[in-house]
């Protein structure tokens, strides 16, 4: 962290900013600032704040402001983030500053028909300029998705996508798993890519229900078919969520149609569903071969790792500070998706707010008692070796034992993985009841079993099988 130069930079941008607004407005907003540190390697600038009302006030009046003038001095890697200072004795929160612009499309021009009769063989269609509404949540963006092994291939094909839309192997791309599992926001998060590389496309997000709705309409309107159609196909980015509500014979051959020309001509595809294409129902064969011609990813439950790095980034976008204690109890007792957790997250920080409590472990438990039930069992370094026996069929002298068979090690290592993740204890006490390991082995072990996780599929489902023993998914 460099902190020799960022009293000058932020010097600079004061000047930059004085010049543009009126210097009462100066003196109220950005006179009681304060840099704190710059990070040249990140281009971010920490920037402390008297109050979080004042952070709000900024956020809202000057970000545009802010922005143009930090890629001025900075660069275009600049990023903003406030330090609020309360007045009352407490620690110090920090929140990025918001990045994300909701898309916009170019307006294009739609073919219309007449609304009296179908028009003549030498009756030309009118031209009609419309704007198309993206419809992207600028929050569904990539920087606000958290990576793991649960979606690292979703995630590197849809960079892959952003960056060439059209032009991949990837045309169509299937997303597939259950609910919360970061579905539309993976789908959406590549939409935004592509308008923020390429402003110029027209990108729309529409769901499955909707498609069939307005396809509904259309045909209830005499002669709005045909403009239905070649609304779709001004798009250069479709992007259907939950397709396994596209059902219907008439919408699924309008589908079926706008699919061929879109993809006739390189447009991109991007398709989410809550099941695998071999096993949606009702669908006309020659559309479901089509969903297939592409990439189908499957998006999976988050791993521990996942999930803990999912609450720690939260944290920082909500400026809140949670002991990593809490934050270890809700990653262990939430393992289901992305949105359990993410509600359990805030309610826990609405809760403590509300009635001006602390954020602690008993409280959390609370909370999680009323998203996931209570514990069906009290997982101690015990359960998880019989667990782990059990899973494997050996016996736990086997298990404490010295043997070096592969087998018996990754079982053995598998044990102090489960056992520091889903239970309150030391590297040390662990390493005790497991044979007499010191911490450093332990350590080593956890870390052996994340890697052999993201690259060997089968040990990845012994890990899984286990965990989910030990803490049943409700």
């Amino acid at each position: 962290m460099d902190t020799f130069n960022h009293t000058s930079i932020w010097q600079n941008c004061l000047r930059l900013i004085r010049e543009n607004i009126e210097p009462q407005k100066f003196d109220t907003w950005f006179s009681p600032l304060r840099a704190v540190s710059f990070d040249k390697m990140t281009g971010t600038i920490v920037i402390e704040v008297p109050s979080d009302f004042h952070r709000e006030y900024l956020e809202g009046a000057y970000l545009d402001l802010l922005k143009k003038v930090l890629k001025r001095v900075i660069g275009s890697n600049a990023r903003l983030v406030y330090k609020v200072s309360p007045v009352r004795k407490a620690p110090a929160l920090t929140f990025p500053a918001a990045t994300a612009i909701t898309p916009v499309n170019r307006t294009v021009s739609v073919n219309t028909y007449p609304t009296a009769g179908n028009p003549g063989p030498f009756v030309y269609p009118g031209l009609k300029r419309v704007q198309i509404n993206p419809r992207l949540n600028p929050v569904y963006s990539f920087a606000n998705l958290v990576e793991g092994e649960c979606n690292k291939m979703g995630i590197t094909a849809g960079t892959n996508i952003s960056d060439a839309p059209g032009k991949t192997p990837f045309n169509p791309l299937f997303l597939f798993g259950g609910s919360g599992l970061g579905k539309t926001h993976l789908a959406q998060a590549i939409g935004i890519a592509i308008k923020e590389k390429y402003p110029d496309l027209v990108v729309l997000y529409v769901t499955g229900n909707e498609f069939k709705t307005q396809y509904m309409d259309a045909v209830n309107v005499r002669n709005k078919l045909t403009d239905f159609l070649a609304y779709y196909m001004k798009i250069d980015v479709l992007i259907v969520d939950d397709i396994q509500d596209l059902l219907g014979q008439g919408s699924q051959n309008a589908f079926f149609n706008v699919f061929n020309h879109l993809h006739k001509y390189d447009k991109q595809l991007v398709f989410t569903s809550d099941r695998a294409p071999v096993d949606l129902q009702n669908f006309e064969e020659r559309l479901l071969t089509r969903l297939k011609w592409g990439l189908s990813v499957e998006l999976q439950r988050p791993d521990y790792a996942t999930r803990l790095k999912m609450l720690r980034e939260r944290c920082f976008r909500e400026g809140v500070q949670i002991d990593e204690e809490v934050l270890a109890f809700l990653a262990g007792r939430i393992k289901s998706n992305f949105r359990e957790l993410e509600g359990a997250l805030i309610s826990l920080i609405a809760r403590a707010t509300l009635i001006h409590q602390s954020i602690t472990v008993e409280l959390a438990e609370q909370i999680t008692q009323q998203i996931v039930g209570a514990q069906q069992q009290h997982i101690t370094i015990d359960s998880v070796q019989k667990v782990v026996c059990d899973y494997f069929n050996i016996t736990r002298d086997t298990l404490l034992s010295k043997c070096r068979k592969r087998q018996i090690v990754q079982a053995r290592q598998i044990a102090m993985y489960m056992s520091r993740n889903l239970i309150n204890c030391s590297l040390a006490t662990i390493g005790a009841e497991l044979g007499g390991k010191d911490h450093a082995t332990v350590l080593h072990a956890c870390t052996t079993v994340s890697d052999l996780m993201s690259t060997d599929k089968t040990f990845r489902q012994y890990v899984t099988d286990i965990e989910n023993l030990l803490v049943p998914v409700r």
